[in-house]
């Protein structure tokens, strides 16, 4: 039961230090990161706020 409560503190500590979308950190991650590694999710997101960027 420890193993499982030091993962998911782990696990919650690790995306906690995640970039905000949309951030020019976020975005800078993303040309970075392969293409082919994006979910249909990031694709949005980096064509919303990268390149487009509009304002919500």
């Amino acid at each position: 039961m420890k193993k499982l409560g030091l993962l998911l503190a782990c696990c919650a500590f690790l995306t906690a230090c995640a970039p905000e979308v949309g951030s020019k950190k976020w975005c800078d991650s993303m040309k970075e990161k392969p293409k082919g590694d994006w979910t249909a999710n990031e694709a949005t997101d980096f064509a919303k706020h990268c390149v487009f960027k509009t304002e919500e």
